[in-house]
């Protein structure tokens, strides 16, 4: 019968969702004092703080300086559907689809919007689809990392720089932490409560200028609603992205995102948070090499996500059955989280059984490593109880 003692530390932050995530280390209210509290979102200082986090967007992630950068309704959600919606139509379209979310999108493409030359091209949880079947005449939707498979696309070399389709990417779990080749993404969207560790509600949709030449030359056949208006009379709202929002957005919100942009500014940019993410990835990595019992979901280390990191149970585990493997793992992530020692790190619903550890920028790897600890106390726990029933 397998024993292992409880650890002896927790986490100094034990929060790992995968979104909302964790806050930025030494992040408090107090960083938030300067929000425009009170103050339209039309008033100088409204757009100001706006402009400032489009600005900073720019600086940090490293947008071209010709893409437009535009905060939208919605969360990552609204952006896609704004982009699908907007752009879609003229020519034929392949849509990629590798796990839950990005499901959503061939949703969209063939039920919703109807589109006549549509294909799609879908994996299982944990595998890519074949990305060289992709026809680039066509427009091509997909998203960079799959959120809640563990998936992610290596690079985008598969993308070909003279395409003649534009490429709508949904970045939200790769935004910050994964090398984002925007010469070939036309329409790159994300949300601020991801890997930055922001406030829910907001999107991001960024430009190329092939994006922005598709707008003013198309108008779709279907109706658009007001929220994702982004012309008029034939010409891109400019205001958009330069922080005249189309709806009302969140100034407490937008003070956050702001002040997450200036901590990673202020760590080293980019490059830092992307070697933050792999340092938590290699924490779970490094522990399942030892631990015989779990495995990656993903199995080909080159497209294994570094931020949001999804394991299933091996041969090897105590737990064979899918309802085995199912009920493991919710009473583990249950008495891991009654210890206060990892909250909110089970797999999604809709995937394999197992567990989803977000290893996002603002999360610490030390914290990451801490949390496999209690993974190997609670799985001895848990089985020993099973054995001891049996």
């Amino acid at each position: 019968m397998a024993t292992t003692s409880k650890p002896g530390q927790k986490p100094a932050n034990p929060r790992f969702s995968s979104g909302p995530c964790a806050k930025r280390p030494g992040w408090s209210f107090e960083n938030l004092k300067g929000a425009a509290l009170g103050r339209s979102h039309r008033s100088k200082a409204g757009k100001d703080k706006l402009a400032q986090a489009i600005a900073l967007t720019r600086e940090v992630l490293q947008v071209p300086a010709d893409y437009r950068i535009g905060i939208v309704p919605a969360s990552d959600t609204g952006a896609v559907e704004m982009a699908l919606w907007s752009l879609l139509g003229p020519r034929g379209v392949d849509v990629a689809a590798w796990e839950s979310f990005s499901a959503d999108w061939v949703t969209d493409v063939i039920t919703q919007l109807k589109l006549p030359n549509a294909r799609t091209f879908t994996a299982a949880f944990g595998e890519l689809p074949d990305l060289s079947q992709i026809n680039f005449d066509n427009d091509f939707v997909f998203a960079w990392n799959g959120t809640t498979a563990g998936v992610r696309v290596p690079n985008a070399d598969f993308i070909p720089a003279d395409r003649k389709g534009l490429t709508i990417c949904d970045a939200t779990s790769a935004a910050f932490a994964q090398n984002l080749d925007f010469s070939k993404l036309d329409v790159t969207t994300y949300s601020w409560q991801k890997v930055m560790g922001g406030e829910a509600a907001h999107g991001m949709l960024i430009l190329s200028p092939r994006a922005v030449e598709r707008l003013e030359s198309y108008t779709p056949a279907w109706p658009m609603p007001k929220i994702f208006r982004l012309t008029h009379n034939g010409k891109l709202v400019e205001g958009i992205f330069e922080g005249d929002t189309i709806n009302t957005p969140s100034l407490l919100a937008t003070e956050d995102y702001i002040d997450t942009l200036s901590w990673a500014k202020s760590i080293g940019g980019l490059p830092a948070l992307r070697a933050r993410c792999d340092a938590s990835a290699k924490a779970v990595a490094d522990w399942v090499a030892n631990t015989p019992w779990i495995e990656h979901l993903a199995e080909n280390p080159a497209t294994r996500s570094n931020t949001g990191v999804c394991l299933i149970f091996s041969d090897k585990s105590a737990a064979q059955s899918e309802a085995e493997k199912a009920a493991l793992a919710k009473k583990m992530v249950a008495m891991i989280e009654a210890e206060g020692a990892g909250y909110d790190f089970g797999a999604y619903r809709d995937a394999p059984p197992g567990f989803r550890i977000w290893c996002g920028a603002t999360v610490e790897a030390s914290d990451v490593a801490i949390l496999t600890q209690w993974l190997d106390w609670a799985y001895a726990e848990a089985t020993a109880a099973v054995e001891a029933v049996g």
